[in-house]
């Protein structure tokens, strides 16, 4: 749907469990401390050969290797504050590769499973000084937790490196003892090798009650298909009710003349939307249904074209050939330009309805996070969205015209490991915004790698599980009816890869994708290209 929720908070009305939220602590979940896998589902297969995709360890030059770990070692757990006020945990990385070196230590949340993952680093670099990875000089104690009066299983200590000169720190150290921590239990990296990065403000991980010490996810501050920044999965720890935007450590920069060496080739891009393709349930009561592009063009949709005040129409081709880019001019008068449905009534209302059999899921592969992982955006379009309805405390109100429009794009992006081929989160477009959503928080279908997903009733926002979810306070909102039903699009039938610009002339793009324009008139939305998040990051 076009209209902006952003005025909106979410009241999730959804058994919290669906979120994978199952209110166990560190000391009822004995995998927590111990070790434990971030994918939480069936065995990823076997990939089609390839140079640098799923091959463990990631070149970042500059002679800086990664490798990402998901097995810890809990240090130190605190039982109060954070998420659902039920504290969080500390870890050390696990089982690193010979010649790697912890770059920080990593924390989570009690709310979920742990299901994370860190990178740790080796120094490659030919030269004997001035190496990719050094240790640091000394370190700075953050925080005492016992200070601030928290429940803990034992006294916890946040230590920040200071690294030398010309080399800049990646995470904190956490420790049980009041003593300075070894100088060989971290490494900080060669200052060309960092990038700023940014708090993430919706990934609180912990925070006690009083606010006075604060720990948050910290991601790249540019992410995006050509941005250079790699997400290292340390965190940052702060002392006081701190506003500044300045963060005391960074994210890694890849500077490898192949930036993107670890992206998958043709034939394992194909195996990945195989394997993680989603279904899509849409509800029981839905009478607007997707299609393909092709089908919606070729069933009477038309091109409008206004110049000095006349209108006039024309039928699309079948491939989009005939759709101009963009508004123009021609001898200084303004040319707009927008498609809609057919003019006799019956038709229209035939194309409303969508053609489920013909739909298509849309792929666009992209580089993010400096090339460790690939997003493969799945787009999904309907010919028209239909109405919101509201919810005033115990009543539903049909909002008639409201969010109703011509030509609907929604999509999911599967966000998966350059290191190792595992599905990592997903996205699910809502309205103007969206969420992501841990691998290991969805549902999968019959134990494969394939995740379930359902669209809401007549404004198509993805959710992960089935259910009512508000959009508003206080009793009032917008409805989003989520259920599973016999009507589900199987993404992976049919799929058509309409992009991935770093295979060059490997994909041919259609002709529509460049259409930029709106596809339906006043409300109609832009096509995927012309979203932001093409060419950057969601969210």
């Amino acid at each position: 749907m076009a209209f902006d929720s952003g005025t909106f908070s979410d009241d999730l009305e959804m058994d919290r469990r669906s979120y994978g939220s199952d209110n166990s602590s560190p000391e009822e979940d004995p995998s927590v401390g111990t070790g434990n896998s971030s994918y939480c589902h069936a065995d990823t297969p076997v990939w089609p050969p390839g140079d640098g995709f799923a091959n463990g360890i990631i070149d970042l030059g500059g002679g800086l290797l990664v490798s990402q770990i998901s097995t810890f070692k809990k240090v130190w757990t605190t039982y109060e504050g954070g998420p659902d006020d039920l504290g969080a945990t500390f870890f050390e990385p696990t089982d690193l590769p010979e010649g790697f070196f912890m770059l920080g230590c990593y924390c989570q949340p009690n709310n979920k499973p742990l299901h994370g993952w860190i990178l740790v680093g080796k120094d490659n670099y030919s030269s004997t000084t001035n190496g990719a990875l050094k240790k640091p000089h000394d370190y700075k104690l953050v925080c005492n937790i016992k200070s601030i009066q928290n429940k803990q299983d034992e006294e916890g200590y946040i230590w920040l490196p200071i690294a030398h000169d010309g080399y800049k720190v990646v995470g904190h150290v956490v420790t049980t003892s009041k003593e300075k921590p070894s100088l060989d239990r971290i490494m900080c990296v060669r200052s060309d090798l960092a990038d700023e990065c940014v708090k993430y403000k919706s990934m609180i991980l912990w925070r006690n009650n009083n606010k006075r010490f604060n720990v948050y996810d910290v991601r790249p501050i540019k992410r995006g298909i050509e941005a250079k920044g790699v997400y290292v999965g340390t965190f940052l720890a702060q002392s006081g009710r701190t506003k500044s935007k300045t963060c005391s450590i960074v994210c890694l920069k890849n500077l490898n003349a192949r930036l993107f060496s670890s992206m998958p080739n043709l034939n394992q891009i194909k195996t990945l939307i195989k394997t993680y393709s989603p279904y899509m349930y849409l509800h029981p009561m839905e009478r607007y249904r997707p299609s393909s592009v092709e089908w919606f063009f070729n069933n009477g949709a038309l091109l409008y074209e206004k110049r000095r005040g006349i209108i006039k129409e024309c039928p699309i081709e079948s491939t989009g050939s005939n759709l101009p880019k963009e508004d123009s001019k021609d001898d200084d008068v303004a040319v707009t330009y927008w498609m809609d449905l057919p003019v006799d009534e019956a038709k229209r209302e035939i194309v409303k309805k969508g053609d489920l059999l013909s739909s298509k899921a849309y792929v666009h592969v992209k580089p993010i996070l400096g090339g460790t992982f690939s997003d493969i955006v799945m787009w999904v379009f309907y010919p028209f969205n239909g109405g919101a309805r509201a919810k005033v405390a115990f009543m539903n109100i049909p909002l008639r015209s409201k969010g109703e429009h011509v030509g609907d794009w929604e999509h999911v992006t599967l966000r998966v490991s350059n290191f190792s081929g595992e599905l990592w989160r997903v996205y699910l477009s809502q309205h103007s915004k969206g969420q992501w959503v841990d691998a290991c928080d969805v549902e999968f279908q019959n134990d494969n790698n394939r995740p379930m997903v359902y669209s809401s009733l007549h404004g198509h926002a993805l959710f992960p599980r089935a259910g009512l979810v508000m959009q508003g306070v206080r009793g009032f909102g917008i409805r989003n009816d989520a259920a599973k039903s016999d009507v589900v699009m199987d993404m992976v039938k049919g799929f058509e890869l309409v992009a991935a610009e770093y295979l060059g002339s490997e994909i041919r793009e259609p002709p529509w994708l460049n259409y930029g324009m709106n596809w339906g008139p006043k409300e109609g939305p832009k096509g995927p290209k012309q979203k932001d998040f093409w060419k950057g990051d969601e969210r």
